[in-house]
């Protein structure tokens, strides 16, 4: 059974930073891309981030290139994702998903999520 347990969100002041980690067990994660995608009150799921089985290929929405980076350690099966210079049009609830961009969103298993808060 593929688990994916998130911790590291909250409440940040904006321009502020956070890191997001994913902990991954239950299938072979070294060999999958992973995906950090985004939701915010009332709209639907936003990609955010993919990496690769080796963590050598990195894609970034065009919003947050440049301010979050995403990393993963294969040898303790986790993922991460540092979030900085936090926007106030930014919070939402964060997921991170199995799998990359031949999977959509919505048919990606995914964690169950961290609400970052960004606010003054």
């Amino acid at each position: 059974e593929v688990q994916l347990v998130e911790s590291g969100g909250g409440l940040v002041q904006p321009g502020g930073s956070l890191r997001l980690s994913c902990a991954a067990s239950g299938f072979i994660f070294s060999s999958w891309p992973m995906s950090w995608v985004r939701q915010a009150q009332g709209k639907g799921f936003e990609w955010v981030s993919r990496i690769n089985p080796g963590g050598d290929v990195i894609y970034y929405t065009d919003s947050v290139k440049g301010r979050f980076t995403v990393s993963r350690d294969n040898a303790k099966n986790t993922l991460y994702l540092e979030l900085n210079s936090l926007k106030t049009e930014e919070p939402a609830v964060y997921y991170c998903a199995k799998g990359g961009a031949s999977v959509p969103i919505s048919a990606m298993e995914r964690c169950q999520g961290t609400q970052v808060t960004v606010s003054s």
